[in-house]
Parts: C-alpha cells; sequence; structure tokens
C-alpha cells in the first residue's frame, strides 16, 4: 500500500503528465474548407512543409487576401478562434479593425446632424486600422511552428504569378465598379481601363506582393512601421482619409475567451466582443433550448426559431459593443433565466412584431461580403477564421504603392442611434464611434462539441451570419453532417426590419402560407446567399468530413 506522502507525489506526477499529453489523438489526415480552391492548396502545402493547422491558417488568411479580394485582404481584419489539441487550450485572436485616433462620433454626419451613407462606406474615410497583418504575424510567433515568411510564400507567389478570375469575382466587381474606377489605384489593379476585365483574365498584384514580402520579413513591423507605413498613411490623408503613423504603430491584436454555452448536450465556442456572434448565437440558443423542436412541425419550428432571433437581435442593438470601451451585460444575456423571460412572451399560435420590442423601425439597406475557413490538423488542432473587408472590395481604396484595398468596416459603427448600417443593423451607444475603438461585428467563427463530433464552421453573410451558424447548428443537433450544414435552405429574422428574408428556396410555399397566418411578413433575397465552410471529426470512427457551400465556389479536402 502507498503511504499518503507517496500516493500525493504520484497524483502530482499523474497530473503533470496529463497536462503534457494530447487530451485525445488527433484523426492522423487534416482536412481543410476555404472560399476559394488556391487558398485550399496553400493550407496543405504548408502543413506539408511540417506546419500545423496554426501555419496553415496563416498561409490559408493570406491568400484570400491575394484570390479573393472582394471578402479579405491585409487592409482588413478579422476573428480567428483556435483550439491547441495538447492541452485543450482555446483563445479567440481579436483581429478587429479600430477606429483611427482621429475619428469621432459625428464624422459621417452633416451640419444639420444627418447621416451621409457614402462616407462611411467609400474611400480612405471609411477604412478602420487594419488588424489582418498583425493577427498572422501574432498566429505564426505564438501558436505555429514555421517561419511567417514560409506561410506567406503561397500568397506572394499568387500575388506575383497571378491567378484567373472567376465570374463570382466579376459579379462583385460589376456591385462595386463605379466605386473602384473613382479611385486611380483600385481601378489599375481591378479594371482593364475602367471597364470589368473578361472571365478568366490574369489578375496579378505586384504591389501586393511587395507588402508580403515586407511582412514576411519583418513580421508586423513591415507593415505598421517602415516604408509600408508611410505609404499607407500618406495615401490615405492624401484621399482626404485620417490615418496617422501612430494608429498603426499602436495597433495590437487582442487575445479574448471565447464566448462558450450548451444546447441539448453540445458544447459551443464561439467568437467573443466585439463580435455579437457568439453572444447573439448562444442567446437565440437558449431560447430554443426550452422546447423539443424535434416534436414540432416545420412550421412551428421555423416560427420559434424566428422569434428567437428577433429577441436576441433586439438586444444586439440594445446592448452590444467593444466591451473594452463600455460595460456590456453579457452573462445576463447568456443567463437561462432571462432566456425563460424571453421565451414566456412566445407564442406558438401569433408572431410578437418588433414594434412590441422597440418602435423606431428605419428602412433597410442592403450590403455583403467576408470570407471564412476551417481547418483541423492530424493532431486534432483546429482553426475557425472571419476575416473581412467589409463591402465587396472594402471601401474600393488602394494606398499607392501598396496593392492592399482598405477596409470600410467604419460603417460598422452605429454613426447615429437608430440609423441603419450598410447591412441594415442598427444600434446605439454601446456602438458609437470613438478614437481606437473596435466596431461591432456579426462574424461568428465557432466550435461545436458533443463529446463524440468536432465540427469547425463559419460563414460570410454580414447580419445574416448569425441565422445561418444557428440553422446550421440546429442541423448538426439532428445528428447531420458538414455536407448538409452548409446546404441548409437559408432564412433570416434581424429585428428591424420586421420581415422574414429568406433565399430561393428558403422557404417553401406552404411554410410562407403557414407562418404568414401567424402573422409574419417577408421578404424574398434576390441570391441564394452566404457561403459556409466546415469540417468535422468524427472521433468514433476518428474520420475526418468537409464541406464547401455549393453556393461558393470554394473547395473542401481531407488529406
Amino acid at each position: 500500500m502507498l503511504k499518503p506522502l507517496q500516493t500525493l507525489f504520484t497524483l502530482i506526477i499523474l497530473v503533470a503528465v496529463s497536462a503534457c499529453t494530447p487530451l485525445r489523438p488527433g484523426p492522423g489526415h487534416n482536412a481543410i474548407a476555404s472560399a476559394h480552391p488556391l487558398a485550399t492548396e496553400a493550407g496543405f502545402a504548408i502543413i506539408k512543409k511540417g506546419g500545423n493547422a496554426f501555419d496553415a491558417a496563416v498561409a490559408v488568411s493570406a491568400a484570400l487576401a491575394v484570390v479573393e479580394p472582394a471578402g479579405s485582404g491585409l487592409g482588413g481584419g478579422g476573428f480567428w478562434l483556435l483550439h491547441r489539441q495538447e492541452d485543450g487550450y482555446q483563445v479567440m485572436l481579436d483581429g478587429r479593425e479600430k477606429a483611427p485616433l482621429a475619428a469621432h462620433r459625428d464624422m459621417y454626419l452633416d451640419a444639420e446632424g444627418n447621416f451621409i451613407p457614402d462616407r462611411s462606406k467609400d474611400g480612405a474615410l471609411a477604412a478602420g486600422i487594419p488588424g489582418t497583418p498583425a493577427t498572422l504575424a501574432l498566429l505564426a510567433e505564438k501558436y505555429g511552428r514555421l517561419p511567417l515568411a514560409v506561410s506567406l510564400q503561397p500568397a506572394i507567389h499568387y500575388a506575383e504569378q497571378g491567378f484567373a478570375i472567376d465570374e463570382r469575382h466579376r459579379r462583385l466587381l460589376r456591385f462595386r465598379q463605379q466605386v473602384l474606377a473613382a479611385d486611380p489605384g483600385a481601378a489599375d489593379i481591378f479594371l482593364e481601363n475602367g471597364a470589368l476585365p473578361r472571365r478568366g483574365a490574369i489578375l496579378k498584384q505586384p504591389d501586393l506582393a511587395k507588402t508580403l514580402k515586407k511582412l514576411a520579413e519583418s513580421g508586423r513591423g513591415g507593415f505598421y512601421a517602415g516604408d509600408t507605413a508611410a505609404r499607407l498613411v500618406s495615401g490615405v490623408q492624401a484621399a482626404g482619409g485620417i490615418w496617422t503613423l501612430q494608429d498603426l504603430a499602436q495597433y495590437r491584436v487582442v487575445e479574448r475567451r471565447p464566448v462558450q454555452g450548451q444546447y441539448h448536450g453540445i458544447r459551443i465556442s464561439s467568437a467573443a466582443l466585439p463580435s455579437s456572434g457568439g453572444i447573439v448565437l448562444l442567446e437565440a440558443l437558449q431560447i430554443l433550448s426550452g422546447y423539443d423542436l424535434s416534436a414540432l412541425d416545420t412550421v412551428s419550428r421555423k416560427h420559434l426559431t424566428v422569434e428567437a432571433l428577433r429577441r436576441a437581435y433586439h438586444d444586439r442593438a440594445l446592448y452590444l459593443g467593444d466591451s473594452d470601451f463600455t460595460e456590456v451585460p453579457v452573462q445576463r444575456l447568456l443567463d437561462a433565466d432571462y432566456a425563460a423571460g424571453l421565451r414566456s412572451a412566445i407564442r406558438l399560435d401569433r408572431n410578437l412584431p418588433s414594434t412590441y420590442l422597440s418602435d423606431d423601425l428605419p428602412d433597410d439597406p442592403e450590403g455583403r461580403h467576408t470570407t471564412h475557413f476551417s481547418i483541423i490538423d492530424s493532431e486534432g488542432n483546429r482553426v475557425a477564421a472571419t476575416m473581412s473587408i467589409n463591402f465587396p472590395f472594402g471601401s474600393a481604396f488602394v494606398a499607392p504603392g501598396t496593392g492592399v484595398l482598405l477596409n470600410d468596416e467604419m460603417d460598422d459603427f452605429a454613426s447615429r442611434a437608430g440609423v441603419l448600417n450598410g447591412y441594415g443593423l442598427t444600434g446605439g451607444d454601446a456602438n458609437a464611434i470613438a478614437p481606437g475603438k473596435r466596431m461591432l461585428s456579426s462574424m461568428s467563427p465557432t466550435f461545436l462539441d458533443d463529446g463524440e463530433r468536432v465540427a469547425v464552421l463559419g460563414t460570410p453573410g454580414g447580419s445574416r451570419i448569425i441565422s445561418m451558424l444557428l440553422l446550421a447548428v440546429l442541423d448538426y443537433a439532428e445528428g447531420h453532417g458538414p455536407e448538409s450544414w452548409v446546404s441548409v435552405p437559408r432564412f433570416h429574422h434581424q429585428y428591424i426590419p420586421d420581415v422574414i428574408q429568406y433565399e430561393p428556396g428558403g422557404l417553401t410555399a406552404e411554410e410562407i402560407e403557414q407562418l404568414g397566418k401567424l402573422g409574419h411578413q417577408f421578404r424574398e433575397v434576390s441570391y441564394r446567399y452566404g457561403n459556409m465552410q466546415a469540417v468535422q471529426w468524427n472521433r468514433s470512427s476518428n474520420q475526418l468530413s468537409a464541406a464547401s457551400d455549393p453556393r461558393g465556389l470554394g473547395r473542401a479536402e481531407v488529406r
């Protein structure tokens, strides 16, 4: 028999060993799903060189910045949700853009206090300070195995040698053609004498390749200091923007604890503030957790889903913003009793109009674009990353000599209480513009784990990101796999406007008729929206699976 001291010593050894030992062995293969085949290929190329999921995330992020410039880029930001398998550590890298130090609450209002939308969407004044380059440097240095210079090589190659543009790229160019044509730097890169390039034309970006090389050589200093920083600031200021060298020098990535919760035994980790995604997703699921959805007909399930989204998005408008600047009642919003209170006002036989929650209902403009990728490596490390420059091609402004297309994320602030941004979302003081503040986002990189299956997923889609994730989580809860999650017919409600938005085929004619009898109004979106990228590790069978949204042109593979 062991003596008490020996027993204690043995337990200490066992605890120490378990902390250094993988919680579970990995799947032995790698899965990557991204919005572009070249980005997926870049991730596998870096894994082949000995990199892990975090190195691959650097490669995929940078590659998407080159080959999918409508959705993300070095001039933008995002959220990278990480899980390290050896110790179960999870973190969200907050690479969200920040307002310049010279920004102020009324910078997009005229002398009479009226909001001027174009100022926050088009041109240099619309751009926040980018976070993507700093995040890639931190990701490589702290979590990866390979030097940043190695993981950036695929992106540099794509920028130098070029790639053939597809019809989706041309369609998004057409959406922003007029604004792109107004900036000589952007027009020179993305247009041909002011016109759309032909399908299959080769897009080369030599200035962007040089900027990537400086980042590869000098890390964050290669972007936020030196020649690149000087060119960015001088270009922005010459075009009427307010960036300074101090803005770039002071930018820092923040490592945040993910928002976590449960839904019917599924552990959910998602994006924390300044993303509204995790909070709104978990609040809606907390409301729905009081129902046995499987026992209800499809119309009742969709009615309850809409009512949960209505309430969660209402709280988004009231309370959410950068928690470094404003106090946000996160614990209360995710509390089971709070959800029960919201649920108590839901009726199965009738909707609750949004006017009963608030009586200020402005109209709804449109906007869209972002990108997402998901990775699980052979060891079980995983990354869900959603990145953006906001509108397609961001602000449509390129700082001369950099090749960097800047974001228009300043539009994600509430420029005036009750005024909708480009995605139809409203907000108040919690998301008001302030110097150095991060604007509220809907990006929602997410992990799911039911003890047997691990899922990594996310999607672009502006204000509809959260509802798309909610529908995918409900589909996961029914036991379906990635091919199903990314293909689920989509519908959406965001409190304002008080309509169920749905993609073609998102609701059947019978569902529309029956939901209409409950008081709902509808608006069919003219296109199938979203571009979800998802991977799954089934621990029981030790198999990986991956899927790319059929609405997009991405690639999902297991190797």
